[in-house]
């Protein structure tokens, strides 16, 4: 689809009224995509000015140029992967095994206590603030903010489903079809064990789990996931759901462990950067594929 300017707006702005009945969410994700050209050049702003005259394009997906590339970090790194660094937010890899924040239980290496020490190295005052977690287990991107602002504004977008989270699990077997939405009710019980229950259960809070199948062998398959909802252990209970429990998940049925981990991975996350609303996405390699 494409359009000519016929006034001075911002490049959001044109696309939404391209597409008026499409979320500005999903706009912003054309954009991170690299769907949105301006003048036949590939525009990953939101709020790029547009002119008088300029052409507006955009493109279909198997058509569309590159994503918007992360910038480039210039820091050395400390007990840390770093995916980005700026002076509004910070992009780690998170190791498996190792707790996103501590427990009532105050454990001492944990990941954000890892960035702490890392920003202090600079300003012993600094501080970094928590925006969303992963489980221990699960190995990934991670963002933390360096600013309260900022950590609300991050938050703000996972709490209104705006933040585009991706992640590959390697499973049991293979599932029935190459593609499906998981739906369920999930609640914690008190010894903090996840449960499947119905929609009316007190306290049970939805879970949307998307995923397909990118690659199998005999014994095993690599999914591909996309959730709506960040919910404790809901990836693991939606491949429990599919009969293929995530390779090294005894808890949710697994039988086996080659890799001494649960293989689970948070590969990329998309969102609006908290001190321009640009739209950018980080990704970190999968560590484990089928043979």
């Amino acid at each position: 689809m494409e359009t000519t300017v016929t006034k001075a707006t911002t490049l959001l702005e044109a696309v939404a009224a391209l597409y008026s009945e499409t979320t500005r969410a999903k706009i912003r994700r054309m954009l991170t995509e690299g769907r949105v050209l301006v003048d036949g050049e590939v525009q990953h702003k939101a709020k790029h000015p547009l002119e008088v005259g300029q052409t507006v394009a955009v493109t279909d997906r198997a058509k569309g140029k590159e994503a918007a590339p992360p910038p480039v970090s210039t820091k050395k790194l400390h007990r840390l992967t770093i995916l980005y660094e700026d002076k509004a937010i910070l992009v780690v890899n998170k190791p498996a095994g190792l707790l996103s924040v501590a427990t009532n239980k105050l454990e001492i290496d944990t990941l954000h206590a890892r960035c702490l020490n890392y920003v202090r190295l600079e300003d012993e005052r600094a501080w970094i603030h928590i925006v969303h977690r992963l489980d221990r287990e699960t190995s990934g991107v991670m963002v933390f903010a360096r600013h309260e602002r900022y950590k609300s504004h991050l938050q703000d977008q996972f709490a209104q489903r705006e933040v585009h989270r991706t992640y590959h699990a390697l499973v049991e077997g293979r599932p029935e079809l190459n593609h499906g939405t998981e739906r369920a009710w999930l609640v914690e019980d008190r010894n903090l064990r996840v449960k499947k229950v119905k929609r009316s259960f007190q306290g049970a809070k939805e879970a949307i789990t998307h995923w397909t199948v990118e690659d199998a062998d005999e014994e095993v398959a690599l999914i591909h996931i996309t959730i709506e909802t960040g919910r404790r252990h809901q990836i693991r209970m939606a491949m429990k759901a599919l009969d293929c429990p995530v390779v090294g998940d005894k808890l949710h049925g697994s039988e086996t462990n080659p890799l001494s981990r649960i293989a689970l991975h948070a590969t990329a996350l998309e969102f609006l950067h908290p001190e321009n609303d640009d739209p950018v996405r980080f990704e970190a390699e999968i560590p484990f594929m089928p043979n």
